[in-house]
């Protein structure tokens, strides 16, 4: 059977709202069409400036979120749910819907991966580019398969970025909510001797594992599949979290006990209108000893306050 195709068309500065509510409607990821910063992006990720004649004319005011409905789930409660939380969030907003072969969705997006530096030793490569110039940088390879992380969003940039700043040789990872598994990857390339990924969805899970063994890191790799930190034990050198504004901090309430002395707490996927929010939970418990921001994303590091 086919999969069904929703596409919610937004207006170009509305997408990052849009697209964290899709997202809730599917717990394998969605896929962004926006071309509002196209050659700059360009430039900035592929050092490019020759782009192609179809993408030049992509009409830059509006932005594009697809969401993938399995043959099992119901398409009209998703367009109802996506529907009444743009109407209750103020953003303007049309639907589609199309019939779609899986293998077509799930490889629609890849003609858009292309190898990523990021931060000043890492350049992730998808699986499938085998055309690439590592520029001396450590290549991580990734097949995203249909969990979350790919390393395009800067949320994931930040963090991976404080990861390369903080990560010492030696050092143990916490990865709340992994994902595909990337940051857990990249902090052991950076030189960490363990890390332990932790989602609550089994397919992203899998996935972890299968980047983990790509890169041949998979010794140094424990995945769990659990919710937040409920089937974690131990003490970490750094906890990294880069999920949403409201789960970190509910994961900051009880954080402080899998920190190990002088451990660096690092959090990402905070959309800079929450950032008060999310410094209100951290305040009187820890410092926030770096912060970065991208794109209307924030990302922190912070240490716990000694008592």
């Amino acid at each position: 059977m086919d999969w069904t195709e929703v596409t919610v068309s937004v207006d170009a500065k509305d997408v990052d709202r849009a697209g964290d509510i899709a997202q809730m409607v599917v717990p394998y990821g969605i896929y962004v069409e926006d071309y509002s910063h196209l050659e700059e992006e360009a430039w900035e990720i592929a050092h490019i400036d020759l782009i192609d004649e179809e993408l030049l004319k992509k009409d830059r005011t509006k932005a594009l979120v697809h969401v993938y409905i399995s043959p099992e789930e119901n398409p009209a409660e998703a367009i109802a749910f996506l529907s009444e939380r743009y109407n209750a969030e103020g953003i303007p907003h049309t639907i589609s819907t199309a019939a779609c072969v899986e293998e077509d969705w799930i490889n629609n997006w890849k003609k858009y991966f292309k190898p990523i530096p990021v931060g000043e030793k890492l350049l992730i490569r998808p699986n499938w580019e085998n055309e690439y110039d590592a520029q001396g940088r450590t290549v991580l390879h990734l097949e995203p398969g249909l969990a979350f992380g790919t390393g395009t969003h800067e949320t994931t940039r930040l963090c991976m970025e404080l990861l390369e700043q903080y990560v010492k040789p030696g050092a143990s990872v916490l990865d709340v909510g992994c994902g595909s598994g990337i940051l857990s990857v990249a902090a052991l390339l950076l030189g960490a001797e363990r890390a332990v990924g932790v989602d609550i969805d089994e397919l992203a899970v899998k996935t972890a594992v299968q980047n983990a063994e790509l890169n041949h890191v998979e010794d140094r790799f424990t995945a769990l599949c659990g919710n937040l930190t409920d089937r974690v034990e131990g003490t970490y050198d750094i906890v990294v979290a880069n999920i949403v504004a409201d789960i970190v901090i509910t994961l900051t309430k009880d954080v402080q006990q899998f920190l190990a002395p002088d451990a660096v707490y690092l959090m990402s996927g905070i959309i800079d209108t929450r950032e008060q929010d999310v410094l209100q939970a951290l305040k009187g418990r820890f410092e926030v000893i770096a912060r970065r921001e991208e794109k209307g994303w924030v990302a922190l590091a912070a240490k716990a306050i000694s008592v």
